[in-house]
């Protein structure tokens, strides 16, 4: 594993055949969550992991924070920052804006996506006047501003306003045309459904590494909200094991660390090319995840 911001960068690491360990953090809305964020920060960099990404608040809604708190961790700390940057409610212009911004604090590496419209995933995409249509545009755009590495979102169950699987690959493939270096995806749960999305790319042209990304679960409630955000169901058997111990919160985030054990694992000896964690700005249940993995040490 490769981790100072020293060594090479992410898209070269990943070239090399060597591996990626990250985590994503969300910029929160108040004072306190940002204070709640920087412990998670402090926890999460002792693991030394590759990257740490930020995700990006479109119209304004948290851009600012975004773009200060990347800043921030480039500058106050050991981990290499990875930018999220959607086309959501945003001109051209304001793009370049932002990606200025980030290149004047020193990021390098910035994760392009189309972004969710402000009413979900599955609500119907209208871009802006003078806007992106969509990712593998916002890539382009990227790459014609400066010596960025730029990677894409992939989606292991298909983006929700996808048509079909296949249409669904083609996009993958349009994005790595573009000029993306690798993709992370949408998390999930069966490594099956990583298998397969890999089977599926490579068929469309896709050589980039394709790092799955996963979330631990740590409380029965998340269940119900994750066909929302990921638009596709939690597999029942999983479902039914959370079923048992539901009533116990501690048994819950227990579980939810060996599930994603058992997944990271079976990702592993398949030979995926890393892990990226879905924090919810939480450190215990994916620091219990790492460690059990030994990620250290490989």
């Amino acid at each position: 594993m490769t981790h100072p911001a020293g060594g090479p960068d992410l898209g070269t690491l990943l070239a090399q055949g060597g591996r990626s360990f990250s985590f994503e953090l969300f910029p929160p809305k108040t004072d306190e969550g940002e204070r709640a964020l920087w412990q998670t920060v402090r926890d999460l960099e002792r693991l030394h992991p590759t990257f740490v990404s930020v995700t990006y608040g479109a119209g304004g809604s948290t851009r600012d924070r975004t773009v200060r708190i990347t800043a921030e961790i480039a500058e106050q700390t050991s981990m290499v920052p990875v930018a999220h940057l959607t086309c959501v409610g945003a001109s051209r212009e304001e793009l370049r804006g932002v990606i200025a911004e980030y290149a004047d604090a020193g990021i390098t590496t910035i994760l392009a996506l189309r972004g969710d419209p402000p009413g979900g995933p599955t609500a119907g995409w209208t871009p802006h006047p003078d806007g992106l249509q969509h990712a593998d545009e916002l890539v382009e755009l990227i790459k014609s501003l400066g010596n960025f590495t730029v990677g894409v979102a992939a989606f292991p169950e298909g983006h929700p306003s996808s048509p079909d699987l296949d249409t669904d690959a083609r996009v993958l493939a349009a994005k790595q045309d573009a000029g993306a270096e690798f993709a992370v995806t949408q998390f999930f749960f069966r490594s099956r459904d990583y298998a397969d999305l890999l089977e599926r790319a490579s068929a469309h042209g896709v050589s980039m590494p394709i790092i799955p990304g996963l979330m631990p679960v740590t409380n029965v409630a998340q269940i119900s909200r994750f066909a929302e955000l990921s638009g596709a169901a939690f597999p029942p058997e999983l479902a039914a094991r959370f079923e048992v111990v539901k009533a116990d919160d501690d048994a819950v985030r227990k579980l939810g660390v060996e599930i994603a054990v058992e997944i990271s694992n079976e990702l592993l000896d398949m030979g995926a090319p890393g892990l990226h964690f879905y924090t919810l700005n939480r450190s215990t249940s994916t620091v219990q995840v790492y460690e059990a993995l030994g990620l250290g040490s490989r």
